[in-house]
Protein backbone atom coordinates (compact mmCIF):
# COMPACT_ATOMS: atom_id res chain seq x y z
CA UNK A 1 0.00 0.00 0.00
CA UNK A 2 1.27 3.47 -0.83
CA UNK A 3 0.81 6.39 1.51
CA UNK A 4 -0.43 8.30 -1.53
CA UNK A 5 -2.78 5.96 -3.37
CA UNK A 6 -5.71 3.66 -2.64
CA UNK A 7 -4.77 -0.03 -2.52
CA UNK A 8 -6.68 -3.02 -3.93
CA UNK A 9 -6.64 -5.34 -0.92
CA UNK A 10 -9.95 -4.29 0.61
CA UNK A 11 -12.67 -6.94 0.54
CA UNK A 12 -10.48 -9.75 -0.77
CA UNK A 13 -9.83 -11.45 2.59
CA UNK A 14 -11.73 -11.97 5.83
CA UNK A 15 -11.32 -13.21 9.38
CA UNK A 16 -13.14 -16.52 9.64
CA UNK A 17 -12.14 -17.71 13.10
CA UNK A 18 -11.04 -16.40 16.50
CA UNK A 19 -9.77 -18.29 19.52
CA UNK A 20 -8.04 -17.63 22.81
CA UNK A 21 -6.84 -19.21 26.01
CA UNK A 22 -8.01 -17.92 29.35
CA UNK A 23 -6.36 -14.65 30.41
CA UNK A 24 -4.47 -14.96 33.68
CA UNK A 25 -1.53 -13.78 35.75
CA UNK A 26 0.07 -17.24 35.92
CA UNK A 27 -0.80 -19.64 33.12
CA UNK A 28 1.23 -22.54 34.50
CA UNK A 29 2.31 -23.66 31.03
CA UNK A 30 4.73 -22.72 28.29
CA UNK A 31 4.22 -19.97 25.75
CA UNK A 32 4.29 -22.62 23.03
CA UNK A 33 1.42 -24.47 24.71
CA UNK A 34 -0.56 -21.22 24.93
CA UNK A 35 0.02 -20.54 21.24
CA UNK A 36 -1.12 -24.01 20.21
CA UNK A 37 -4.26 -23.81 22.35
CA UNK A 38 -5.19 -20.45 20.80
CA UNK A 39 -4.53 -21.71 17.27
CA UNK A 40 -6.66 -24.83 17.81
CA UNK A 41 -9.47 -22.71 19.30
CA UNK A 42 -9.46 -20.32 16.33
CA UNK A 43 -9.50 -23.18 13.80
CA UNK A 44 -12.36 -24.86 15.63
CA UNK A 45 -14.27 -21.58 15.67
CA UNK A 46 -13.87 -21.37 11.88
CA UNK A 47 -14.82 -25.01 11.34
CA UNK A 48 -11.37 -25.81 9.96
CA UNK A 49 -8.64 -28.28 10.91
CA UNK A 50 -4.85 -27.96 11.18
CA UNK A 51 -4.59 -29.70 7.82
CA UNK A 52 -6.30 -26.71 6.18
CA UNK A 53 -3.61 -24.23 7.26
CA UNK A 54 -0.76 -23.27 4.95
CA UNK A 55 0.33 -19.94 6.43
CA UNK A 56 1.35 -18.54 9.82
CA UNK A 57 2.09 -14.99 11.03
CA UNK A 58 3.23 -13.73 14.44
CA UNK A 59 5.34 -11.03 16.12
CA UNK A 60 9.13 -10.80 16.18
CA UNK A 61 8.89 -10.67 19.99
CA UNK A 62 7.15 -14.07 20.11
CA UNK A 63 9.22 -16.94 21.56
CA UNK A 64 7.26 -19.56 19.60
CA UNK A 65 8.29 -19.46 15.90
CA UNK A 66 5.79 -20.14 13.15
CA UNK A 67 7.39 -23.43 12.20
CA UNK A 68 7.48 -24.68 15.78
CA UNK A 69 3.84 -23.76 16.40
CA UNK A 70 2.84 -25.42 13.14
CA UNK A 71 4.60 -28.62 14.16
CA UNK A 72 3.13 -28.61 17.67
CA UNK A 73 -0.37 -27.83 16.40
CA UNK A 74 -0.38 -30.64 13.84
CA UNK A 75 -0.18 -28.31 10.86
CA UNK A 76 1.54 -29.71 7.78
CA UNK A 77 3.29 -27.95 4.91
CA UNK A 78 3.46 -24.16 4.91
CA UNK A 79 3.75 -21.95 1.86
CA UNK A 80 3.84 -18.70 3.83
CA UNK A 81 5.26 -17.64 7.18
CA UNK A 82 6.05 -14.16 8.43
CA UNK A 83 6.85 -12.05 11.48
CA UNK A 84 6.09 -8.39 12.17
CA UNK A 85 8.34 -6.11 14.21
CA UNK A 86 7.73 -3.34 16.78
CA UNK A 87 5.90 -5.07 19.60
CA UNK A 88 2.24 -4.18 19.88
CA UNK A 89 2.47 -2.16 16.68
CA UNK A 90 2.46 -5.50 14.84
CA UNK A 91 -1.03 -6.65 15.85
CA UNK A 92 -3.11 -5.46 12.91
CA UNK A 93 -0.19 -5.91 10.53
CA UNK A 94 -0.26 -9.67 11.14
CA UNK A 95 -3.76 -9.68 9.65
CA UNK A 96 -2.62 -7.43 6.80
CA UNK A 97 0.20 -9.88 5.99
CA UNK A 98 -2.24 -12.79 6.07
CA UNK A 99 -4.69 -10.91 3.84
CA UNK A 100 -1.96 -10.12 1.33
CA UNK A 101 -1.01 -13.79 1.20
CA UNK A 102 -4.50 -15.13 0.62
CA UNK A 103 -5.49 -12.35 -1.79
CA UNK A 104 -2.51 -13.17 -4.01
CA UNK A 105 -2.82 -16.94 -3.77
CA UNK A 106 0.41 -17.39 -1.82
CA UNK A 107 -1.59 -19.18 0.87
CA UNK A 108 -5.23 -20.19 1.39
CA UNK A 109 -5.67 -20.27 5.17
CA UNK A 110 -3.36 -18.21 7.39
CA UNK A 111 -3.34 -18.20 11.19
CA UNK A 112 -2.14 -15.09 13.04
CA UNK A 113 -1.24 -15.64 16.68
CA UNK A 114 0.38 -14.10 19.76
CA UNK A 115 1.13 -15.92 22.98
CA UNK A 116 3.19 -15.02 26.03
CA UNK A 117 3.59 -15.32 29.77
CA UNK A 118 3.90 -11.57 30.13
CA UNK A 119 3.04 -11.56 33.81
CA UNK A 120 4.60 -14.75 35.16
CA UNK A 121 7.52 -14.62 32.74
CA UNK A 122 9.12 -11.62 31.04
CA UNK A 123 7.31 -8.45 32.11
CA UNK A 124 7.58 -5.75 29.45
CA UNK A 125 6.58 -3.09 31.95
CA UNK A 126 9.84 -3.60 33.82
CA UNK A 127 11.62 -1.80 31.02
CA UNK A 128 14.95 -2.31 29.30
CA UNK A 129 16.99 -5.16 30.71
CA UNK A 130 20.08 -6.73 29.10
CA UNK A 131 19.20 -5.50 25.62
CA UNK A 132 21.41 -6.65 22.76
CA UNK A 133 23.18 -3.74 21.02
CA UNK A 134 21.45 -2.65 17.81
CA UNK A 135 21.07 0.38 15.59
CA UNK A 136 17.45 0.68 16.70
CA UNK A 137 18.38 0.39 20.35
CA UNK A 138 20.94 3.18 20.06
CA UNK A 139 18.08 5.69 20.23
CA UNK A 140 17.41 4.57 23.78
CA UNK A 141 20.88 5.78 24.72
CA UNK A 142 19.63 9.35 24.60
CA UNK A 143 16.90 8.61 27.17
CA UNK A 144 17.95 5.83 29.54
CA UNK A 145 20.74 7.73 31.33
CA UNK A 146 18.21 10.34 32.43
CA UNK A 147 15.88 7.83 34.07
CA UNK A 148 13.52 7.08 31.19
CA UNK A 149 13.78 3.33 31.67
CA UNK A 150 10.25 1.97 31.23
CA UNK A 151 7.37 2.25 28.74
CA UNK A 152 5.39 4.30 31.26
CA UNK A 153 8.21 6.81 31.57
CA UNK A 154 8.50 7.14 27.80
CA UNK A 155 4.78 7.77 27.38
CA UNK A 156 4.69 10.16 30.33
CA UNK A 157 6.80 12.66 28.40
CA UNK A 158 4.19 12.95 25.63
CA UNK A 159 1.32 12.79 28.11
CA UNK A 160 2.67 15.72 30.10
CA UNK A 161 3.07 17.81 26.96
CA UNK A 162 -0.48 16.94 25.86
CA UNK A 163 -1.93 18.15 29.16
CA UNK A 164 0.13 21.33 29.07
CA UNK A 165 -0.75 22.19 25.46
CA UNK A 166 -4.50 21.74 25.90
CA UNK A 167 -4.74 23.05 29.49
CA UNK A 168 -6.02 19.74 30.86
CA UNK A 169 -5.54 17.78 34.06
CA UNK A 170 -4.80 14.04 34.45
CA UNK A 171 -8.54 13.50 34.87
CA UNK A 172 -8.69 13.69 31.07
CA UNK A 173 -7.03 10.29 30.94
CA UNK A 174 -9.41 8.87 33.53
CA UNK A 175 -12.32 8.84 31.11
CA UNK A 176 -10.58 6.15 29.03
CA UNK A 177 -9.86 4.02 32.08
CA UNK A 178 -13.44 4.30 33.35
CA UNK A 179 -14.90 3.41 29.94
CA UNK A 180 -12.68 0.36 29.50
CA UNK A 181 -13.36 -0.94 32.99
CA UNK A 182 -17.11 -0.45 32.58
CA UNK A 183 -17.02 -2.73 29.56
CA UNK A 184 -14.67 -5.21 31.24
CA UNK A 185 -17.08 -5.48 34.15
CA UNK A 186 -19.62 -7.13 31.80
CA UNK A 187 -17.06 -9.45 30.17
CA UNK A 188 -16.60 -12.86 31.85
CA UNK A 189 -13.30 -13.33 30.00
CA UNK A 190 -11.87 -10.08 31.38
CA UNK A 191 -9.47 -10.06 34.32
CA UNK A 192 -11.46 -7.17 35.79
CA UNK A 193 -14.85 -8.78 35.24
CA UNK A 194 -17.30 -7.33 37.74
CA UNK A 195 -14.89 -4.56 38.77
CA UNK A 196 -15.84 -1.18 37.27
CA UNK A 197 -14.10 1.97 38.47
CA UNK A 198 -14.98 5.65 38.83
CA UNK A 199 -13.07 8.83 38.08
CA UNK A 200 -12.47 9.07 41.82
CA UNK A 201 -10.87 5.62 41.78
CA UNK A 202 -8.66 6.72 38.92
CA UNK A 203 -7.59 9.87 40.74
CA UNK A 204 -6.86 7.90 43.91
CA UNK A 205 -4.64 5.32 42.22
CA UNK A 206 -0.93 5.74 42.83
CA UNK A 207 1.43 7.56 40.55
CA UNK A 208 3.55 5.43 38.24
CA UNK A 209 5.28 8.26 36.37
CA UNK A 210 3.54 11.62 36.50
CA UNK A 211 1.10 12.33 34.93
CA UNK A 212 0.34 8.60 34.60
CA UNK A 213 -1.36 6.77 37.45
CA UNK A 214 -1.68 3.03 37.94
CA UNK A 215 -5.10 3.00 36.27
CA UNK A 216 -3.66 4.67 33.17
CA UNK A 217 -1.44 1.66 32.51
CA UNK A 218 -2.46 -1.63 30.93
CA UNK A 219 -2.24 -4.98 32.62
CA UNK A 220 0.42 -7.67 32.36
CA UNK A 221 -1.17 -10.89 31.16
CA UNK A 222 -0.43 -14.54 30.43
CA UNK A 223 -2.39 -15.92 27.48
CA UNK A 224 -2.72 -16.55 23.78
CA UNK A 225 -4.95 -15.29 20.97
CA UNK A 226 -5.25 -16.40 17.35
CA UNK A 227 -7.30 -15.44 14.30
CA UNK A 228 -7.84 -17.28 11.02
CA UNK A 229 -7.70 -15.38 7.72
CA UNK A 230 -8.82 -16.72 4.37
CA UNK A 231 -10.44 -15.40 1.21
CA UNK A 232 -13.81 -13.75 1.63
CA UNK A 233 -15.38 -16.31 -0.70
CA UNK A 234 -14.13 -19.26 1.31
CA UNK A 235 -15.04 -17.60 4.60
CA UNK A 236 -18.66 -17.39 3.48
CA UNK A 237 -18.80 -21.20 3.42
CA UNK A 238 -17.45 -21.61 6.95
CA UNK A 239 -19.05 -21.65 10.39
CA UNK A 240 -19.56 -17.91 10.96
CA UNK A 241 -20.33 -14.90 8.82
CA UNK A 242 -16.98 -13.41 7.78
CA UNK A 243 -15.50 -10.23 9.18
CA UNK A 244 -14.32 -8.71 5.93
CA UNK A 245 -10.97 -6.91 5.91
CA UNK A 246 -12.22 -3.67 4.40
CA UNK A 247 -8.85 -1.93 4.77
CA UNK A 248 -5.49 -2.67 6.39
CA UNK A 249 -2.48 -0.42 6.83
CA UNK A 250 0.91 0.02 8.45
CA UNK A 251 2.44 3.35 9.32
CA UNK A 252 5.67 4.95 10.47
CA UNK A 253 6.10 8.69 10.82
CA UNK A 254 9.02 10.97 10.13
CA UNK A 255 11.71 10.93 12.83
CA UNK A 256 10.14 7.72 14.12
CA UNK A 257 11.66 5.82 17.01
CA UNK A 258 10.28 2.96 19.08
CA UNK A 259 8.57 4.72 22.03
CA UNK A 260 11.15 7.53 22.31
CA UNK A 261 10.27 9.89 19.43
CA UNK A 262 10.96 12.94 21.60
CA UNK A 263 12.71 14.96 18.90
CA UNK A 264 9.69 15.56 16.71
CA UNK A 265 8.32 19.06 16.35
CA UNK A 266 5.22 18.15 18.38
CA UNK A 267 4.67 15.57 21.13
CA UNK A 268 0.89 15.95 21.35
CA UNK A 269 0.02 13.54 18.54
CA UNK A 270 0.94 10.21 16.98
CA UNK A 271 2.21 10.79 13.42
CA UNK A 272 2.59 7.05 12.81
CA UNK A 273 -1.13 6.59 13.44
CA UNK A 274 -1.92 9.52 11.18
CA UNK A 275 -0.21 7.59 8.35
CA UNK A 276 -2.40 4.56 9.15
CA UNK A 277 -5.55 6.67 9.40
CA UNK A 278 -5.06 8.33 6.03
CA UNK A 279 -4.54 4.97 4.35
CA UNK A 280 -7.53 3.32 6.03
CA UNK A 281 -9.91 6.15 5.15
CA UNK A 282 -8.61 6.37 1.58
CA UNK A 283 -8.85 2.64 0.90
CA UNK A 284 -12.18 2.02 2.65
CA UNK A 285 -13.94 5.17 1.43
CA UNK A 286 -15.34 5.50 4.95
CA UNK A 287 -15.31 8.37 7.42
CA UNK A 288 -15.26 8.52 11.22
CA UNK A 289 -19.05 8.84 11.25
CA UNK A 290 -19.30 5.42 9.54
CA UNK A 291 -17.49 3.60 12.36
CA UNK A 292 -19.74 1.81 14.84
CA UNK A 293 -17.07 0.45 17.19
CA UNK A 294 -13.55 1.64 17.96
CA UNK A 295 -11.08 -0.87 19.37
CA UNK A 296 -8.14 1.41 20.05
CA UNK A 297 -4.86 0.16 21.45
CA UNK A 298 -4.79 1.18 25.09
CA UNK A 299 -1.46 0.30 26.64
CA UNK A 300 -1.62 3.81 28.13
CA UNK A 301 -4.69 6.03 28.29
CA UNK A 302 -3.19 9.23 26.79
CA UNK A 303 -2.47 7.49 23.50
CA UNK A 304 -6.14 6.51 23.14
CA UNK A 305 -7.05 10.20 23.21
CA UNK A 306 -4.39 11.02 20.64
CA UNK A 307 -5.59 8.23 18.36
CA UNK A 308 -9.15 9.54 18.37
CA UNK A 309 -7.78 12.90 17.28
CA UNK A 310 -5.49 11.46 14.60
CA UNK A 311 -8.42 9.57 13.06
CA UNK A 312 -10.56 12.71 13.02
CA UNK A 313 -13.24 11.66 15.48
CA UNK A 314 -12.69 14.97 17.24
CA UNK A 315 -10.37 17.98 17.16
CA UNK A 316 -6.99 18.08 18.94
CA UNK A 317 -7.44 18.41 22.68
CA UNK A 318 -11.11 17.39 22.59
CA UNK A 319 -10.83 13.60 22.89
CA UNK A 320 -11.37 13.44 26.66
CA UNK A 321 -14.77 15.10 26.29
CA UNK A 322 -15.50 12.84 23.31
CA UNK A 323 -14.85 9.73 25.44
CA UNK A 324 -16.74 11.11 28.42
CA UNK A 325 -19.79 11.64 26.19
CA UNK A 326 -19.67 8.02 24.93
CA UNK A 327 -19.69 9.40 21.40
CA UNK A 328 -18.16 6.14 20.10
CA UNK A 329 -18.48 2.60 21.44
CA UNK A 330 -14.89 2.21 22.65
CA UNK A 331 -13.02 -0.96 23.61
CA UNK A 332 -16.17 -2.94 24.25
CA UNK A 333 -14.21 -5.97 25.51
CA UNK A 334 -12.57 -3.87 28.21
CA UNK A 335 -9.38 -3.26 26.30
CA UNK A 336 -5.93 -4.04 27.56
CA UNK A 337 -6.73 -2.01 30.65
CA UNK A 338 -9.69 -4.21 31.54
CA UNK A 339 -9.74 -7.50 29.63
CA UNK A 340 -6.14 -8.54 28.97
CA UNK A 341 -2.87 -7.32 27.52
CA UNK A 342 -2.30 -9.54 24.47
CA UNK A 343 -0.46 -6.96 22.36
CA UNK A 344 -3.77 -5.96 20.77
CA UNK A 345 -4.70 -9.34 19.29
CA UNK A 346 -7.65 -9.69 21.67
CA UNK A 347 -8.93 -6.38 20.33
CA UNK A 348 -9.08 -7.82 16.81
CA UNK A 349 -11.14 -10.71 18.18
CA UNK A 350 -13.55 -8.26 19.83
CA UNK A 351 -14.08 -6.44 16.56
CA UNK A 352 -14.99 -9.76 14.95
CA UNK A 353 -17.48 -10.51 17.74
CA UNK A 354 -19.10 -7.11 17.26
CA UNK A 355 -19.60 -7.79 13.55
CA UNK A 356 -20.99 -11.25 14.34
CA UNK A 357 -23.34 -9.77 16.93
CA UNK A 358 -21.90 -11.84 19.79
CA UNK A 359 -20.08 -9.29 21.95
CA UNK A 360 -21.01 -9.09 25.63
CA UNK A 361 -21.31 -5.33 25.07
CA UNK A 362 -22.93 -5.56 21.66
CA UNK A 363 -23.48 -2.46 19.56
CA UNK A 364 -26.77 -2.93 17.73
CA UNK A 365 -26.30 -3.31 14.00
CA UNK A 366 -22.52 -2.91 14.11
CA UNK A 367 -21.30 -2.91 10.49
CA UNK A 368 -17.85 -1.27 10.64
CA UNK A 369 -15.18 -1.65 13.32
CA UNK A 370 -11.89 0.23 13.53
CA UNK A 371 -9.01 -1.62 15.21
CA UNK A 372 -5.59 -0.15 15.96
CA UNK A 373 -2.27 -1.59 17.07
CA UNK A 374 0.40 -0.29 19.44
CA UNK A 375 1.21 3.40 19.43
CA UNK A 376 4.47 5.25 20.01
CA UNK A 377 6.05 2.70 17.65
CA UNK A 378 5.64 1.94 13.94
CA UNK A 379 2.10 0.66 13.94
CA UNK A 380 -0.86 -0.72 12.00
CA UNK A 381 -4.65 -0.67 11.79
CA UNK A 382 -7.69 -2.37 10.31
CA UNK A 383 -11.21 -1.55 9.31
CA UNK A 384 -13.33 -4.69 9.48
CA UNK A 385 -16.80 -4.86 7.99
CA UNK A 386 -19.82 -7.11 8.11
CA UNK A 387 -20.26 -9.12 4.92
CA UNK A 388 -22.81 -7.66 2.55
Amino acid sequence: MSVRTRDELGGRAAIAGIGATEFSKNSGRSELKLAVEAVHAALDDAGLTPADVDGMVTFTMDTSPEITVAQAAGIGELSFFSRIHYGGGAACATVQQAALAVATGVAEVVVCYRAFNERSGRRFGSGVQQREPSAEGAALGWSLPWGLLTPASWVAMAAQRYLHTYHLTPEAFGHVAVTDRRHAANNPAAYFHGKPITLADHAASRWIVEPLRLLDCCQETDGGQAVVVTTTERARDLRHAPAVITAAAQGAGRRQEAMTSFYRDDLTGLPEMDVVARQLWRTSGLRPSDIDVGILYDHFTPFVLMQLEEFGFCKPGEAADFVAADALALNTHGGQLGEAYLHGMNGIAEAVRQLRGTSVNQVAGAAHALVTAGTGVPTSGLILGADG
